[in-house]
């Protein structure tokens, strides 16, 4: 990386971080800004400058990657006190249902599940198992102690908002178990070797090695699906986004809409099922 612009974040970063933002969204903001600052070059930074980088991003990523950059430099412009080279992000249609190539249905989470089970892979076995059943975020998978399972429930701290978890009696019984097994005193119970929680990118890595054997699709598996489906599975059942929203840890009943939408087929089934025509 070019020291210039390596000096350049470096006191972004800081702001990141002061500012409490999470490690994920600290590392995603500064290597954005860093791509751009390395594209823009010896070029003076101007507004046409900026509006020209969104629109060669237009032309290689989708309308949700550009916007996802475009927040990370307003973001950075906002610090420098840059506000004229801040710029709109682009408008997209909401959409209306899910697309199914990306939706994990909950038998494609079974077979994840019977196949990590096959490979002697406990960990992630229950790991999916706590993440899927609960709805919480990887990130905040650290917050699932052995002093969690014994009160049957996790106090969550992300992002400067606390919420208490529920975890399920059965789950805890079997959590109860690894715990023996693994010999935890206390703390995190999901950790490398070396006593550290896992990151995302050690769970992403280790559910995709599944894919092949379970016989479901790459793009579907990822450790965030696992909380979609829990939130679709919730809301199928009790119909209280209010509630579902709370449990999620959304400020927004907004983004929870976004965790409930049905794929196009059940909504082509809902709507045939209105009585509505006559042949």
């Amino acid at each position: 990386m070019n020291k210039t612009i390596d000096n350049a974040t470096l006191d972004y970063r800081q702001y990141l971080l002061d500012e409490e933002k999470s490690a994920a969204t600290v590392k995603k903001y500064v290597h954005d800004t860093e791509t751009f600052l390395k594209w823009c070059g010896e070029r003076k930074l101007t507004k046409s400058l900026v509006l020209l980088y969104k629109k060669e991003l237009s032309g290689k990523h989708s309308p949700t990657g550009v916007n996802s950059v475009l927040s990370s430099l307003n973001s950075y412009f906002s610090f420098k006190g840059k506000h004229n080279l801040k710029t709109k992000m682009l408008k997209i249609q909401k959409q209306i249902f899910a697309r199914k190539e990306r939706e994990l249905s909950k038998d494609e989470y079974i077979r994840l599940l019977e196949t990590a089970k096959n490979k002697n892979n406990r960990r992630l076995y229950l790991l999916m198992q706590t993440v899927c059943s609960t709805g919480i975020r990887i990130s905040e998978l650290k917050f699932i102690t052995v002093e969690a399972v014994v009160k049957q429930e996790a106090q969550i701290n992300c992002k400067g908002k606390m919420r208490i978890v529920i975890l399920p009696e059965r789950l805890c019984k079997i959590l109860k178990e690894y715990i023996k097994e693994r010999k935890i005193s206390s703390g995190s119970i999901f950790v490398t070797k070396s006593g550290r929680p896992l990151d995302r990118s050690n769970i992403f890595h280790e559910m995709k090695k599944l894919c092949d054997e379970a016989k479901v699709d790459k793009r579907k598996v990822f450790p965030h699906n696992l909380r979609h489906l829990f939130a679709r599975t919730y809301y199928s059942v009790q119909k209280d986004i209010v509630r579902l929203a709370d449990i999620l840890g959304h400020s927004s009943i907004n983004t929870t809409r976004i965790y409930t939408m049905e794929s196009g087929e059940i909504h082509r089934a809902q709507i045939q099922k209105l009585g509505l025509l006559r042949c």
